[in-house]
């Protein structure tokens, strides 16, 4: 069975978005990178701003499996890694997202992909790591952790060691949170 040509620009777009972030999305490049015309681009796209809006609500979709998959996640390690792992596109997706935030419709998008994630992973790390916490000071380290992950996260970093020891010092930090201590600012945590 032939592969939908409007589902191979998608794909191989996503992949370079969340390469390169929309600066390096150029119809020319995803042409020879897809090995197809120029032309069969502009008959499936009217233009790179449609094709971008199709991105972006790919990647709503991507981002609500994501959250699926987190919800159904036993633990952090292995299993909210495993995932994290095989979604290395939408996460590096989500990582250009954020850089580019200023821009109206990727913060648009990043918003509404954010949520039921953070949900997934609150809940998993609610379950996981019983702190006394209230909800909202966690929902606030949670939001520092994700903006640090972020910054910190390339297709070299976003590796199972990477992300297990990321894991272990927000867990380390929570705890040390928790019982009233004063987290390490050295990076000894």
């Amino acid at each position: 069975m032939k592969e939908d040509p409007t589902a191979i620009w998608l794909q191989t777009g996503y992949a370079l978005f969340a390469a390169t972030g929309p600066d390096g999305l150029k119809v020319e490049v995803l042409a020879r990178k897809v090995g197809i015309s120029k032309s069969s681009f502009y008959h499936h796209f009217a233009d790179l701003e449609v094709f971008t809006r199709q991105l972006l609500r790919y990647h709503v979709g991507q981002a609500r499996l994501l959250a699926r998959r987190e919800a159904a996640c036993e633990s952090l390690d292995p299993g909210l890694i495993t995932v994290l792992l095989e979604h290395r596109t939408d996460l590096l997706f989500q990582r250009q997202l954020r850089v580019h935030r200023r821009h109206g419709p990727y913060a648009e998008c990043l918003a509404e992909a954010s949520g039921p994630a953070a949900e997934a992973f609150l809940a998993l790390w609610a379950r996981e790591l019983p702190s006394h916490l209230t909800p909202h000071l966690l929902g606030g380290v949670f939001q520092l952790a994700l903006e640090n992950f972020y910054l910190q996260l390339t297709d070299a970093t976003l590796t199972r060691e990477w992300l297990s020891a990321y894991f272990r010092q927000l867990t380390q930090l929570v705890r040390t949170l928790s019982t009233g201590g004063a987290p390490a600012l050295d990076g000894s945590g």
